[in-house]
């Protein structure tokens, strides 16, 4: 399959404390997002230092990676949502190009 098959849409990557992590799935579902990942206890180095994961007795003390992908014309709303959490709470947020095979799995025909 070569990339004239596929069909561009926006993906949209947050990592939040994982006490934020509800607030972020519920953009994602208004927005409307079809579907979105989660991965708890994620890892890494940024401006203040290494953040290791700590999950001990539950998913709020570490950090949590969420991403979905959206057609384009719903993107801009959902980003601006976003960074308008972010503002308030601390976090990360990533916007990227994707080419997706199956674009009806991202609620576009």
């Amino acid at each position: 399959m070569g990339r004239e098959r596929l069909t561009m849409m926006t993906r949209i990557e947050v990592v939040v404390s994982g006490e934020d992590a509800p607030a972020v799935q519920e953009l994602f579902t208004t927005a409307p997002a079809t579907g979105f990942t989660k991965v708890s206890n994620v890892s890494g180095q940024g401006h203040s230092g290494y953040q290791e994961g700590r999950l001990l007795f539950n998913d709020m003390d570490s950090l949590t990676l969420l991403f979905t992908v959206v057609p384009d014309d719903r993107a801009d709303d959902l980003i601006d949502a976003v960074g308008a959490l972010l503002e308030e709470r601390a976090g990360v947020m990533f916007v990227t190009a994707a080419a997706v095979s199956r674009p009806g799995y991202f609620g576009q025909a």
